[in-house]
């Protein structure tokens, strides 16, 4: 647990200094991403930040309903409008329908419980399927030691209350990965474990074949891969602000062509 809260951490202020900037801005400015760059770019390196606030904060749905382990999302909704301060603490709160949790805290702020608070049928597809439920669910995953099918739950109902769709089964993907990461260590297993938890016709389900088969062909050249995920799954094809798809393809694409090696797969990624 203490791992992978540092780990967190650690991707968080690594590549927040250059959040929104495009692979080759990147590629141009910084190359490849092996340390710290934020004096590079005069940004302080220790901030708060939404990302680790939000993972830790929703947790405490957990104690606040008795350590119940098939917590509800109107349960974890209930603990948003306990911690979250209106427009100062937790979430970016870029407004309704252009940031998907301060949405979703408006719709549980005027009486509409989770899910239907993170609904596409509500919010509409685009902002249910941005990143955040991916964002915030690494907690999720370690209360869950060994019982991916337990973090993979828990994912889906921490995720539906802001978010829906896709972006759930993205963030499932990542809190089964985690649960099981505590008693196995590779990778491919680990993917093979988390995909028996989502729909095999959804494009997260797609996106991860796709990847293992691209790394399968040519699996040194990690740039010959993101052009494939560019062509198939980039941000131009999947709108917003940062939609799950595109990044949930970066993760994947991480993982693969780090080698099991911390720093490497976070230079790819990055």
């Amino acid at each position: 647990v203490y791992a992978g809260v540092l780990g967190k951490i650690i991707g968080v202020y690594l590549g927040r200094p250059f959040e929104g900037w495009s692979n080759k801005r990147i590629e141009e400015e910084l190359g490849e991403v092996n340390y710290y760059v934020h004096e590079r770019l005069n940004h302080p390196l220790i901030v708060s930040d939404d990302d680790i606030s939000g993972t830790f904060t929703f947790l405490r749905a957990l104690p606040d309903h008795g350590l119940n382990p098939n917590l509800k999302a109107k349960d974890i909704g209930e603990t948003w409008l306990n911690y979250l301060i209106d427009r100062r603490t937790i979430l970016w709160w870029g407004g309704m329908g252009v940031s998907t949790e301060h949405t979703a805290y408006l719709r549980l702020k005027s009486g509409i419980p989770a899910p239907k608070s993170g609904s596409i049928a509500l919010n509409g597809a685009v902002v249910a399927e941005q990143i955040g439920a991916q964002i915030f669910i690494d907690g999720w995953g370690m209360v869950c030691p060994g019982d991916p099918e337990r973090a993979s739950a828990l994912a889906c109902e921490a995720g539906s209350v802001s978010h829906d769709g896709e972006a759930l089964y993205g963030a499932q993907v990542v809190a089964a990965m985690e649960a099981q990461a505590f008693v196995e260590d590779d990778i491919n297993k680990l993917l093979d474990i988390a995909l028996t938890f989502i729909p095999r016709a959804s494009v997260i389900y797609q996106v991860i074949q796709d990847i293992r088969e691209w790394h399968a062909r040519d699996p040194l050249d990690w740039r010959a891969t993101l052009r494939k995920i560019e062509d198939k799954y980039g941000y131009d094809k999947y709108g917003g602000g940062c939609h799950m798809v595109p990044n949930h393809a970066l993760i994947i694409l991480g993982l693969l062509y780090g080698d099991d090696d911390f720093q490497k797969s976070l230079m790819v990624t990055n």
